[in-house]
């Protein structure tokens, strides 16, 4: 059954302009690579059916390691051009025959879903549409000597980013007759389209969509992967009650009581959901699962954080560090704290170096300290990207 929207995302290049070492998609931004950034960015929105990397033979083990924890078809391997790239990604998507495909460059990190929204409704209104950013210097036409030829009309420029959308099928017959032609230098598939005659239009672009080519543009990416810093936190207590466990942090603990609550109970996750939440100023657990909705009796508090987390992603956001403490008398926490650690990494797909668990007691006061329940106090620091924090 064809699906609507597919994604190609491009990570064969060598980038050998952008400086020595590994090839630049899979160079670390701060937070995660280019890459990485780029396949979350399609994973986590909703209007992507299917995402088909395109990388180069040599990557494996960098592909590996910078697609970890995502959920992905085989990776297939591109050209010597990028152009061959593209359509070694579009003969892997033929069988799905999506309606739409967007094909974006790993090494353009900071585009955004609101980019990805614009670039379907473009696609499917024209069937080929890049996003595009007016020229705001003066541009000059020069010889092979410097000199100046002639002063270009800046107010018809524009420069072209990705992702670019096309009908899949045409965009896919370009390809192949450009190949049979022997024509192998086209710079986007933009101006494929132009030469097999198909009408490409433009939508707006974003001024952070930039691309990475120089050591230039890494020192200015690693300025923008800060982006805007925004730290929350989030509290819960639950009482201990009739039961042989308790669920805390994702991890099951036998116990001679365990939590009451609407959900499982698991404080350490609910604190946790409204620290992200608090981040992006969305309002808190309860308004997105109120305890009074009862197709949340006995639901497992993993899918509240998975939530919580996505509305980050959605924002085009990164998860930069959680920090959980547990006030309780029993049971130790010790003992599962790592596991806990783990648990969490892997619901929110970040890094375990970036979660914290602590724990401590009341020293016998209050009613953690007379054993009668636990609390949580969490805190998550969150980055947004600069452009798109509202």
């Amino acid at each position: 059954m064809p699906i609507p929207v597919a994604a190609l995302v491009l990570a064969a290049g060598r980038g050998h302009r952008s400086g020595p070492g590994i090839p630049k998609q899979y160079r670390d931004l701060g937070l995660d690579t280019a890459l990485r950034a780029s396949l979350r960015l399609f994973l986590t929105h909703p209007g992507i059916r299917r995402i088909q990397p395109v990388i180069h033979s040599d990557d494996h083990d960098l592909f590996k390691k910078a697609s970890q924890g995502f959920e992905l078809p085989t990776a297939v391997l591109g050209g010597a051009t990028r152009q061959a790239s593209v359509l070694a990604g579009l003969n892997a998507l033929e069988p799905l025959s999506p309606d739409l495909v967007l094909v974006h460059d790993a090494a353009r990190p900071f585009a955004t879903p609101h980019l990805i929204d614009r670039a379907i409704v473009a696609g499917r209104t024209s069937g080929a549409a890049v996003p595009a950013m007016p020229v705001s210097d003066t541009v000059k036409e020069v010889d092979g000597a410097g000199r100046i030829r002639r002063t270009l009309d800046r107010s018809v420029l524009r420069v072209v980013q990705t992702p670019q959308a096309f009908a899949f099928k045409p965009l896919l017959a370009a390809h192949r007759r450009a190949a049979d032609a022997g024509h192998a230098d086209f710079s986007d598939d933009a101006a494929i389209a132009e030469w097999a005659g198909m009408m490409v239009t433009t939508f707006e672009g974003e001024s952070t969509n930039m691309k990475l080519t120089t050591p230039e543009d890494f020192d200015r990416a690693t300025e923008l992967r800060q982006g805007d810093v925004r730290t929350a936190m989030g509290f819960d207590v639950h009482a201990f009650g009739p039961g042989d466990h308790v669920v805390i942090g994702g991890v099951r603990i036998p116990h001679d009581k365990g939590l009451v609550g609407h959900s499982d109970a698991d404080v350490a996750l609910h604190a946790l959901v409204d620290a992200l939440l608090g981040a992006l100023a969305d309002g808190d657990i309860g308004q997105h699962f109120p305890p009074s909705d009862p197709q949340w009796r006995g639901a497992s508090s993993d899918v509240f954080l998975k939530f919580a987390a996505d509305r980050v992603a959605a924002r085009g956001g990164r998860i930069a560090h959680i920090d959980l403490t547990l006030v309780c008398e029993t049971p130790k926490i010790g003992p599962h704290r790592d596991a806990m650690r783990a648990r969490i990494a892997e619901m929110v797909a970040i890094d375990v170096a970036r979660v914290s668990v602590k724990a401590t007691t009341s020293e016998g006061l209050g009613f953690t300290g007379r054993g009668e329940g636990i609390a949580a106090y969490a805190n998550a620091t969150v980055r947004l990207p600069w452009g798109n924090a509202s």
